[in-house]
């Protein structure tokens, strides 16, 4: 690691130069979750995937010195490494492998040497198809379609209108679950088959009232449509939420508020529930065993 430059000053423009073997995703994702720390500070992000050779790094190091700034990597290659380590050093520009304290602890952990092969993420294994099937029928059960394979799914989300419950499938999908949600429309019966499920994880998504009432004006005015009427009213959407919330306890279901959670934080919310639910379960299988 080479951390000699001098810091830039509040009217310099800041560069972060991202250097990957593979599609940089992991990288970027590192980087965005720790730039979010720094409150009025604009970053030029400058991207570079798929290096994989000697010879390309050498080329890439003309164009990362016309924006000279903090260099961040997931180079596995260690000849690609070197030259890009050796011409940071003789430019005096820092740089930092990101992924290597977790690669060396979890070496030293598991007593196995890395394999050193770049984009191992990325390979179409098992899982990799486990999560395009879960996409594809997250899609494909949107909004309470094909209710009938109800029992196919890993998880079932019950909501109001715009309580998030697309998107929130659409990220569990993208992490392996199978994921259906069932809107709950005042008046309007529900799927009798929810009645009948068994073994099957079921969780409702509750907000403000006030909240939902702006995104669903937002909505509205978005389409072009009257801002009126029971859907936007705020009395309205209080008994609404409270008819949700009362249907999902009745049948023993949690309900989770999402006012304040990102979809990403409502998702890893619902998968912690989702786990509990899943150990319990067993347990109850294992005393059942045994008995």
């Amino acid at each position: 690691m080479n951390f000699n430059q001098p810091p830039a000053t509040k009217n310099d423009e800041y560069h972060l130069h991202l250097v990957s073997d593979s599609t940089g995703e992991t990288l970027e994702a590192i980087v965005s979750a720790a730039l979010v720390q720094f409150e009025g500070v604009e970053v030029h992000k400058h991207y570079w995937p798929l290096v994989r050779s000697a010879m390309q790094m050498e080329r890439l190091m003309d164009d990362i010195k016309e924006h000279p700034g903090l260099i961040m990597y997931t180079l596995v290659n260690l000849e690609i490494r070197d030259v890009l380590e050796q011409q940071c050093r003789a430019a005096n520009l820092p740089v930092l492998p990101i992924l290597d304290p977790v690669i060396k602890l979890l070496g030293s952990y598991l007593g196995v040497q890395a394999t050193h092969k770049p984009g191992r993420q990325h390979i179409l294994d098992a899982d990799y198809f486990e999560r395009i099937d879960a996409l594809q029928f997250s899609m494909a059960h949107d909004d309470g379609q094909l209710v009938e394979d109800l029992p196919q799914a890993d998880i079932v989300l019950i909501g109001v209108s715009r309580s998030s419950k697309t998107p929130t499938s659409i990220y569990l999908a993208n992490k392996g679950y199978k994921t259906m949600n069932v809107p709950f429309v005042p008046f309007v019966p529900m799927p009798p088959l929810l009645d009948v499920l068994r073994d099957k994880f079921v969780i409702g998504l509750t907000t403000s009232p006030e909240r939902l009432s702006q995104i669903r004006t937002n909505r509205l005015r978005s389409i072009n449509e009257e801002e009126e009427g029971d859907y936007i009213d705020l009395q309205h959407i209080q008994d609404e939420i409270k008819q949700c919330r009362r249907y999902c306890t009745d049948r023993g279901w949690q309900t989770i508020d999402v006012t304040r959670r990102s979809i990403e934080e409502t998702a890893a919310a619902i998968l912690n529930r989702y786990y509990q639910w899943q150990d319990a379960r067993s347990g109850n299988k294992e005393k059942l065993d045994k008995t």
